[in-house]
This record gives C-alpha cells, structure tokens and sequence, in this order.
C-alpha cells in the first residue's frame, strides 16, 4: 500500500507538473510528496523529474513510468467500478477531451449528468489533437476519421453543413441563388483554432480561385451562430448546433444544392481487456442521444 502511494503521488506530479499541487490534490504538503517521489526515484534506480527552482519535467523514464502506471490505476479503478457495479450506479470521476463545437453538445451532456448523478465530469474543450493515453483522459470525442491501434472508436453520427441566415438578413440583402452570388454578401468565415486556417465551405461548381468576402471571421462557433440570428450575415454552420434555430426558422437555409458535406463524429478511449461502467454508460449514452432526432 506505501508502494501504491508513492505511485499515486507520482502520477499526480506528474500530470499536475507541481509537487505543491500534487499535494493540495492529495491532501498533503509539497515537501511530503517531494520525499515519496525522491524514494521512489531511490528505489527503482532511476530518475523520474528533471527539477528546477519553479518547474518540474518528465524525465524519458518518467514518461514511460507514467505510462505504465496510469495503466496499474486503471485497471485497479476497473475492477472496483466492476464489483460497485454489482451495488449501484456507475460513479467515479470521467475525464473526456470534447472539440470546441461541444459546447453545443450541452444539452445531451447536462441530460447524461442528470441520469448518472454519481458520475462526476471532467470535461476539456479543445480541437488540438490529444493523445488520450499519454494525457489521461477517459475518452475523446472528434469529428473526423481517426486511426489508432490502442484505442477503442464508435461512431456517434453523422452531421451535415448548412449555409444559414437569418430571414431578416435575406429580405434586406436578398437570397443568393448560386455560389457566385456569395460575392454580394456578407459572410462568417470559421478560422480553426488549432491552424489558423480558414475552414473553407463545401460548395459544389465553384471556381478554386473563388473567393468569400469576410464580414467576420470567428474560431468557435458559438458566435457564428449568434451573429448569424442576428442577421449580420451567412455562416456555414453545423446542423446539429442549428437544429432548434432551423426548426424555429430563427435561421433559414441557402444554396443547399450547391452544399455537399458529410461528417462524423467518433467518442475514442484506450483499449483494454474491460471497459469500465462509467466509460459504458456514457459512450452508450452519446451514441444513442446525440444526434437523436
């Protein structure tokens, strides 16, 4: 059991990258962790942190220990969440890394938390590509294909783009009837947060020189979508951050002949023997909630 303390205050270090909040994590003083790291490190023959007055980092033996004993604590987690199983509800602390756009997932998550109350959430909104592993997490939720021999996939469902305005916009600027009509109006460009880059619109039968007039450009889409009600211009959006908009005709398609997109969004976590019932329960949950119609 001392064994598995020192482990535990490693990993904590270790995510953490301090030993003060290692120790506010675990209810002890940084000094007290500093020792059972220092230990450990004297017990394995190794050294675990490169340490400097502020900041501490991962040796390559400490990053591969990590590894390694995150794996010791999962499994131990899984073979007591398959025996509280037996008692109860799933519980435990779920850390899942969601994109940017899964703020607008709120809603399917705020109903999974009220249907597993014992499930604690620990959720990071980013587009970056994490590695779920080595970071961690739970699980991943993405749009796009993703390819990975440790990790576990499912697909959530398909989602569609959509260029949308409001009516007020399109009564005062009129309503394009092919791309090139574009040009004319005033448009919500998505930068990716991750590149930088523009994320272009998937218009059919446009020349690869076309370009669109920027009104304003934004990096998540929440904003687009509210500039977009309010009638300041077109944005491609979605349609599963839209669909109460849509069916409220607060937001109204165009040129959805000319739109031709198809995407996917996938929840991914590490492969193992079992998967515990915590991480059961809410890819279940994701999968058939998601995008219920």
């Amino acid at each position: 059991m001392d064994s598995l303390g020192a482990l535990n205050a490693f990993v904590q270090a270790a995510e953490a990258r301090s030993f003060t909040a290692a120790g506010r994590q675990l209810g002890v003083s940084s000094s007290a962790i500093g020792k059972a790291i220092s230990r450990l490190e004297e017990r394995l023959g190794v050294r675990l942190f490169h340490r400097s007055t502020r900041t501490i980092t991962l040796t390559p033996e400490g990053t591969l220990f990590l590894e390694r004993c995150r794996r010791i604590f999962g499994e131990i987690e899984t073979a007591e969440q398959e025996l509280a199983q037996t008692k109860g509800a799933p519980r435990g602390k779920l850390r899942v890394s969601m994109p940017l756009a899964g703020m607008l997932m709120m809603p399917t998550l705020t109903a999974f938390m009220r249907a597993y109350p014992e499930i604690e959430l620990d959720l990071d909104f980013s587009d970056r590509l994490v590695d779920v592993i080595d970071e961690g997490f739970d699980a991943v939720v993405r749009a796009g294909e993703v390819s990975d021999s440790r990790l576990m996939t499912r697909r959530l469902g398909e989602f569609r783009l959509k260029l949308v305005g409001s009516p007020g916009y399109f009564s005062a600027r009129g309503t394009p009837q092919k791309p090139a009509d574009l040009a004319k109006h005033a448009c919500l460009p998505h930068r990716y947060a991750t590149s930088g880059k523009l994320e272009p619109w998937p218009l059919r039968r446009t020349r690869k020189d076309f370009v669109l007039p920027n009104t304003a450009v934004v990096n998540t889409i929440e904003p687009l979508v509210y500039m977009a009600e309010r009638g300041l211009g077109i944005a491609c959006l979605p349609d599963f951050a839209i669909r109460r908009q849509l069916e409220e005709r607060v937001l109204v398609t165009v040129l959805d002949t000319y739109v031709d997109h198809v995407g996917v969004f996938q929840v991914l976590w590490p492969s193992s023997r079992y998967i515990s019932p915590k991480l059961r329960v809410f890819v279940d949950f994701m999968a058939e909630h998601l995008f219920a119609i």
